[in-house]
């Protein structure tokens, strides 16, 4: 059993579905224009249901804000009272519906992701006051003949600001009620369903000879005008198609040469960056090599020239005895030899 409704709750009608019925509008803008019933519309009621004495202020919402104009969008309700919202479908959105109809079918419209919010709660006696009273001087006005503005800016400012405070996380409790929306096509409406039959008729050209008749009476039937408007409309809908399909395959080169290019791209990329890694790798180690060599060259070079320096003057000075001198040296004298040779040489003078 489902729970009864918090006494600060409006009652919703419709329960839980909007439904707006999509009908087909005199291609004669100023015929349509001149009609004062909207084409697609849905009225919703709301109705205070005594279980409170306090004024239940509403306030509507909807995911597309640009597809629907809902008049009133909020308000106050007085206890055991009702107020109708109307809400319209734009035009431009209703053919946008119509052309998926004609494409797909009822299918196209059905799960429709569009929703609607009427939330309620309870309102002070001097703000509903003051909102009574403004609605009785714009009723007074309208009933007079003069142009009715309807609620004034200050008390729609006022309305706004009391929900923004409510919402921002007042201790005033808020009721939500939820509605879908549905979008149907009446079935008196059938000059797509003759068009598709017509395109059904042409796809099965090879249905029973019974059918074929039947069809043939049909066509028969028709006077050049219909016949004019029936072509008109395959026409479209055999031009529609093939720029659906004319668009779907540019759309399909343009992906497929995009990921080509960036196929490409990348390649050409990592090419490039292996390659200065290597380039890069490769001159450091045959730097540093050189470096290694000259410097190493270079110290036995100079490590030859010196001994060979070294080498010719010991010869020199050993011929000239120009070395005995080392023998004096008490360490070093000894452990050449210089000495001892001295010796021996002056013994035999």
């Amino acid at each position: 059993m489902a729970d009864a409704p918090p006494p600060h709750a409006l009652e919703v009608t419709p329960e839980s579905a909007l439904q707006f019925t999509l009908t087909r509008t005199a291609e004669n803008s100023a015929s349509a224009s001149s009609s004062n019933e909207p084409t697609s519309r849905c009225t919703m009621t709301l109705r205070h249901t005594g279980g409170t004495s306090e004024h239940l202020a509403f306030k509507v919402k909807t995911t597309q804000p640009r597809r629907y104009l809902v008049r009133p969008n909020q308000g106050v309700v007085a206890p055991n009272s009702t107020e109708t919202v109307s809400i319209l479908l734009v035009e431009r959105d209703k053919q946008i519906l119509l052309h998926s109809y004609d494409r797909l079918g009822q299918s196209a419209l059905d799960h429709s992701k569009d929703k609607f919010l009427v939330q309620s709660c309870a309102v002070t006696d001097d703000f509903a006051s003051r909102y009574m009273d403004e609605r009785s001087k714009a009723k007074k006005i309208d009933d007079s003949g003069a142009k009715a503005s309807g609620m004034s800016k200050e008390m729609a400012d006022s309305l706004t600001s009391m929900w923004n405070a409510v919402a921002s996380g007042g201790s005033v409790p808020i009721f939500n009620k939820k509605l879908h929306v549905r979008h149907v096509v009446p079935k008196s409406d059938n000059v797509t369903q003759r068009a598709v039959g017509d395109l059904s008729a042409t796809a099965v050209s090879k249905s029973p000879p019974a059918l074929q008749e039947t069809q043939k009476t049909n066509v028969e039937n028709m006077t050049p005008e219909q016949m004019f408007t029936e072509i008109s409309s395959l026409r479209r809908k055999y031009d529609e198609l093939v720029s659906f399909s004319v668009n779907l395959t540019a759309e399909r080169d343009i992906l497929n040469n995009t990921l080509e290019q960036t196929k490409r791209d990348l390649n050409r990329e990592m090419a490039a960056r292996a390659a200065l890694e290597n380039s890069g790798a490769g001159g450091g180690a045959g730097t540093k090599h050189e470096k290694s060599k000259g410097a190493t060259g270079l110290s036995i070079l100079q490590i030859l020239v010196v001994a060979l320096v070294f080498l010719f003057a010991g010869i020199k000075l050993s011929t000239s005895d120009g070395v005995n001198f080392l023998g004096d040296i008490p360490v070093l004298g000894p452990a050449l030899g210089i000495g001892e040779g001295v010796a021996v040489r002056g013994s035999e003078l």
